[in-house]
């Protein structure tokens, strides 16, 4: 009687130090997070720290990247406005947007792989929230973004196309964007931290993403498969700032509620993973 009185106590003294123990990585997590939010000033520099050095020595620095999306979409706009036997006023517009857009949602996806093993140097030397190189990433590209935008203006201002009001439509989407980006990065920053193969993979995975979503082709041309877009999360993460860049009114209810399944899903996972791994990132880098 005795012995399963102990036994008992015993089992029970291990599940109370593992239910504190998961909620110390809680906490940890959720602390690593409001300090690195307190430091986005950090974060900030860092980022345009780093589209400084990558274009160090360039005469036009960023905007070199502006000048090969214009060109892309000028040449892709007339050939494929002949193929598909298209407008080009009304192919133009619509494939300088997606082909903007889907360039910030791909290089988020491909740099947040290297999250954390490219500041390697810093994450060993400096004890430094991990959600600053999180929005580290994500700066770096807004700013990519942001020069971008100058291809967008200009095709708009050339067929004298202004979405309107509609515009504000997109703050959502951007915010929704912002939130899973940082997700993101600190889901495939962990885990490619510690399976350095997954990176190619994720890469492979953008390219084949590229042809199936539409962003060189419009929706409408797939004609009764456009039901089934919603199934594609970049489809609704793309069309939810899209569409209302577009004019057209904005994206559909199905669409905004796809794109909001994905991203709990997404934060959800991410949240999960990096509770768990935060502690050993220093070690698998």
């Amino acid at each position: 009687m005795s012995t399963a009185v102990t036994t008992a106590a015993a089992t029970t003294d291990l599940d109370l130090r593992a239910d504190m123990s998961v909620a110390a990585r809680h906490r940890l997590a959720v602390d690593d997070l409001i300090r690195g939010a307190r430091l986005w000033r950090l974060a900030w520099g860092l980022g345009w720290l780093d589209i400084r050095l990558r274009y160090r020595g360039s005469m036009l620095g960023p905007f070199w990247l502006t000048i090969s999306t214009g060109v892309m979409v000028a040449a892709l706009g007339f050939l494929y406005s002949t193929l598909f036997k298209m407008n080009l006023r009304d192919y133009l517009p619509f494939l300088a947007l997606s082909q903007v857009l889907w360039g910030f949602l791909a290089a988020v996806v491909s740099d947040a792989c290297t999250t954390f093993t490219d500041a390697e140097s810093v994450i060993r030397s400096v004890r430094m929230p991990f959600f600053v190189f999180s929005a580290r990433t994500l700066i770096r590209n807004i700013i990519a973004l942001a020069h971008n935008i100058v291809v967008i203006v200009v095709v708009f201002a050339i067929f004298s196309l202004w979405p309107g009001w509609d515009i504000l439509m997109a703050l959502p989407g951007l915010l929704l964007w912002v939130i899973d980006a940082l997700a993101l990065t600190l889901l495939l920053g962990a885990f490619c931290a510690r399976f350095r193969d997954i990176q190619p993979i994720v890469n492979s995975v953008m390219q084949i993403m590229f042809f199936v979503t539409p962003v060189i082709w419009k929706p409408s041309q797939v004609g009764a498969v456009v039901e089934k877009l919603p199934f594609n999360p970049f489809y609704d993460l793309l069309e939810i700032v899209r569409g209302p860049l577009l004019g057209d009114g904005g994206a559909t209810g199905m669409t905004w509620v796809g794109a909001i399944l994905y991203s709990l899903a997404l934060c959800s996972i991410s949240w999960a993973f990096f509770v768990r791994a935060r502690g050993r990132v220093t070690f698998w880098i």
